[in-house]
């Protein structure tokens, strides 16, 4: 005589056929119990289903359901380093936008390292995502741009979409949407700030030489100079990691005092390397701004904590976490429209940045 099973006698994680066979229905109308589906289900069957699933403790799949067009989609934050206040303040934009649809919100880290931002792409889309949402600056080289580009055009075969947060649009036509702020733009008008209150020997920290947002950096100061007349010194350049960014301002201004010494202002790449930069010119019993000016780049929360409140340009970092995941959701929802842009069309959209004027500048000795 065969025995009904109970919870105990089910081994590792309960399935829609253990629901269906303790339920003695089929498998076909345990599912559409549980998917709410149109599809006529008696109510004696729906109320030994649904008893055999608290009896089983079933919990549906949801990412099943999900590749299958039903469930909660979810988008997937791509993030170079979870400590890093820029970056959060877009995943918090992302995730806040997320949570108004209905949507989950996964976070990943890249450790600053492309491979494995390559290798997270693809385990999302192989996962089925929504969404997929990367930050920061791009590599740039041509094997990664390439690769990225591929995962690009899977993700939209899937029914996902890459969108690509503060880095530049992929080359050629690629199904993939660029939310991105002035980046070069600010750091011309910083540059500006800085030599319109007369510095001329400014000592450049931009970052990593290889990372798109850094070179931006570089080349918004550069147009500055050759807008104003001045030479530009490659020799008061100094490079240096973002994943350890208070140290690097540190280390490079500490050097910059005993090689280059006469530079009047320090133009940071970051909000933190102006920070440690001015740690080091304390250090070494300069004060700021009466001996040395100092400027910043993003406008985290930090710039207005300092002493004194540092000057430096806005990013609206959460903004473009919003914008990113609302063009995923638009393009998601009218993916089959046929009056709606098409899943494959690239999309840019760019955002402002301006100089928040704060106490850390002020003109060269000489000139006051």
């Amino acid at each position: 005589m065969n025995q009904r099973k109970t919870t105990s006698d089910v081994v590792g994680r309960v399935t829609i056929r253990d629901v269906a066979e303790r339920a003695g229905v089929s498998a076909a109308s345990v599912s559409r119990v549980l998917s709410s589906s149109n599809y006529p289900v008696s109510d004696t069957v729906r109320s030994r289903v649904m008893q055999v699933v608290r009896e089983l403790d079933y919990v549906t799949n949801a990412h099943a359901r999900s590749l299958a067009g039903a469930g909660t989609p979810t988008v997937a934050i791509l993030i170079n380093n979870v400590t890093s206040a820029a970056f959060a303040h877009i995943a918090k934009g992302v995730e806040g936008a997320a949570t108004l649809r209905g949507w989950l919100s996964l976070v990943g880290t890249t450790g600053d390292d492309p491979e494995r931002e390559l290798a997270l792409v693809n385990l999302m889309r192989q996962q089925g995502v929504a969404a997929v949402v990367l930050l920061g600056g791009a590599y740039d080289y041509d094997e990664y741009q390439l690769r990225m580009a591929r995962f690009a055009r899977s993700l939209d075969a899937a029914g996902s979409h890459l969108v690509l947060v503060g880095r530049p649009s992929l080359q050629g036509d690629v199904p993939a949407t660029t939310v991105d702020y002035d980046n070069e733009s600010g750091a011309y008008a910083m540059a500006g700030h800085l030599l319109s209150a007369g510095h001329r020997r400014i000592l450049a920290l931009p970052g990593p030489a290889e990372l798109s947002t850094a070179q931006g950096r570089l080349n918004g100061a550069r147009r500055a100079f050759e807008a104003y007349g001045v030479p530009f010194d490659r020799g008061l350049v100094r490079r240096g990691p973002y994943d350890d960014a208070y140290a690097y301002g540190y280390a490079a201004a500490e050097a910059a005092l005993h090689e280059t010494p006469d530079f009047t202002a320090v133009l940071a790449g970051t909000d933190v390397v102006a920070a440690g930069a001015m740690q080091a010119l304390r250090a070494a019993g300069l004060r700021v701004p009466e001996d040395v000016s100092i400027t910043g780049y993003d406008d985290i929360p930090l710039a207005s904590q300092l002493t004194p409140q540092l000057t430096t340009v806005h990013v609206p970092y959460e903004e473009m976490g919003r914008v990113a995941l609302r063009a995923a959701a638009d393009r998601r929802k009218g993916a089959g429209s046929a009056a709606g842009r098409k899943s494959s069309d690239p999309e840019h959209l760019v955002l402002g940045t301006h100089v928040v004027v704060r106490d850390s500048v002020r003109p060269p000795k000489r000139l006051r």
